[in-house]
């Protein structure tokens, strides 16, 4: 069987979508399956394109079993509305000029911008095959919630869209059973066209080991408590409401670690130093094997999002790969990943934006250990390789 897979985001970035694609397409070939991925020169969250690529019209490449094509978008930092649409935009026509032709039996096109799906839907009806989208956020109803757009007759013309789409996809695959939910009751989607495929973890990679001495020592923070945040910096993330509450931390032995890169990174270095921050070290992002290394310094690993009501229906993929390296979670998001913490009781959980609660859980989590079983059960229940193999089976039948 062939597989057409359409993704702005893809290795050697290292973000949830970049992950979650090379992963279940990794899986897929293993089976069989022939999978091509149409995507851009890799540039998140920078707007840089990484070394050794260039932003040309049409590239090849196979990665793992994958064939690669990487297609010409305009290039924009993760951060302005207008340039970002643009960036959508370009890769929706490059995408869908450059699918037309791929030979394939089946298409997917993956969000949280659904530009990237409006190609797929224009590839389904030219090429009379079927397609499947796949929902990894609710855009643009995520814009609204980082407070980047208000509604107006924009975005109410991509709530429109949004809903076309869902009405036209042949299946939807959703990352959370919240997900499922609001498109079943808000958009009318019938239930059985959707299914919940959550994301997991790589637990091949991700495992856990000693603490990396040789980094501890390269950042002086050897006896040190580490609290820290991996992942994108962005409107959604809000690290500035961590940076404030580090500033009124008094144990001297905890310090901060912020590694990623994002809109918002520029805006947190001048808080950091505005603040006179001495229990903070922020780094840029490194590739998906050196983060194995950071994960593994941390003693706590924070996971914290805006308060809004949006988000208690995401689970933020990073949650998977720090319990299979048991590291205890310090959760500021609410809804769906609040339940799977404590379900397992993998961490504790504060709210969102609520500088005592902070505070409090920090020194809670700080003086109460995790039991490393609880880590397991959620390896076991998240494994990627299986989840791959469930979302297969729900695409082809």
């Amino acid at each position: 069987m062939k597989l057409l897979f359409l993704t702005d985001n893809f290795p050697p970035e290292v973000n949830a979508p970049a992950t979650r694609t090379y992963e279940h397409c990794k899986e897929w070939v293993k089976e069989g399956v022939e999978v091509t991925v149409i995507t851009c020169a890799p540039n998140f969250p920078q707007g840089k394109v990484f070394e050794g690529y260039k932003n040309k019209l049409f590239y090849k490449e196979v990665v793992d079993g994958i064939k690669v094509i990487r297609v010409w978008t305009y290039i924009s930092a993760n951060k302005g509305f207008v340039k970002r649409i643009l960036d959508y935009v370009s890769f929706m026509i490059s995408s869908f000029i450059v699918g037309l032709f791929i030979k394939t039996d089946i298409i997917v096109a993956t969000s949280p911008q659904f530009f990237t799906a409006i190609s797929g839907r224009w590839l389904s009806f030219w090429k009379r095959k079927k397609w499947i989208m796949e929902v990894r956020d609710l855009w643009p109803e995520s814009i609204k919630a980082v407070g980047a757009m208000d509604t107006n007759p924009a975005i109410k013309f991509f709530e429109f869209l949004e809903k076309r789409i869902y009405k036209n996809a042949s299946k939807i695959v959703v990352v959370t059973d919240s997900f499922k939910k609001i498109l079943v009751e808000r958009h009318n989607v019938p239930s059985s066209k959707i299914e919940v495929i959550k994301n997991g973890v790589n637990s091949d990679l991700f495992t856990p080991v000693e603490k990396n001495s040789e980094l501890l020592k390269r950042l002086r923070l050897e006896n040190k408590i580490i609290v820290g945040y991996i992942g994108t910096h962005g409107m959604a993330h809000a690290l500035d409401f961590i940076l404030k509450c580090a500033k009124k931390i008094k144990e001297e032995q905890i310090h901060f670690l912020f590694l990623g890169d994002g809109a918002k990174k520029e805006e947190l270095l001048e808080l950091k130093n505005s603040l006179g921050l001495n229990n903070v070290t922020m780094l840029p992002s490194v590739s998906k094997k050196e983060v194995v290394e950071y994960i593994s310094i941390l003693d706590i690993a924070l996971v914290n999002l805006k308060k809004s009501d949006t988000f208690k229906h995401v689970i933020p993929s990073k949650i998977f790969e720090l319990c299979a390296m048991h590291k205890p979670i310090l959760l500021g998001v609410e809804g769906e990943t609040k339940k799977l913490i404590e379900d397992y009781m993998v961490g504790v959980t504060f709210e969102p934006e609520n500088e005592e609660d902070f505070l409090e859980k920090t020194i809670v989590l700080k003086n109460n250990p995790v039991n490393k079983e609880n880590f397991k059960n959620v390896i076991k229940d998240f494994d990627r390789k299986v989840l791959a193999k469930k979302m297969m089976r729900f695409i082809t039948h």
